[in-house]
């Protein structure tokens, strides 16, 4: 009998203690209103850091390898990308840019 009072005791602690609400959890609001305003939707994120990815990426487009400058000219000629899919991007550019100009 005492085993089993201690038991109920414990128990009605224990679902006290689960259920209770602390006064950190309430200070949020967040169980009203679950959702963000439109203009604080992005406040987590710095304007520096998206400048400096933008930053970069415009670096990187401006530092490409020679070969993807020539292969993106020959993507754009329509021969020079046909005779690329049989012979590769460096003999189609060679064939078509390289060497001397052709003039008509």
């Amino acid at each position: 009998m005492r085993t089993l009072a201690i038991l109920t005791l414990l128990a009605v602690l224990v679902m006290a203690a689960a259920s209770y609400e602390s006064h950190e959890s309430m200070e949020s609001h967040e169980y009203l209103n679950p959702f963000l305003n439109r203009r604080r939707a992005n406040d987590f994120i710095q304007a520096d850091s998206r400048l400096r990815a933008i930053t970069q990426e415009r670096i990187r487009e401006r530092s490409k390898a020679p070969y993807e400058h020539q292969r993106e000219l020959c993507e754009d000629y329509y021969p020079c990308e046909m005779y690329a899919h049989r012979h590769g991007y460096p003999a189609a550019y060679k064939h078509y840019f390289g060497g001397r100009r052709r003039t008509k």
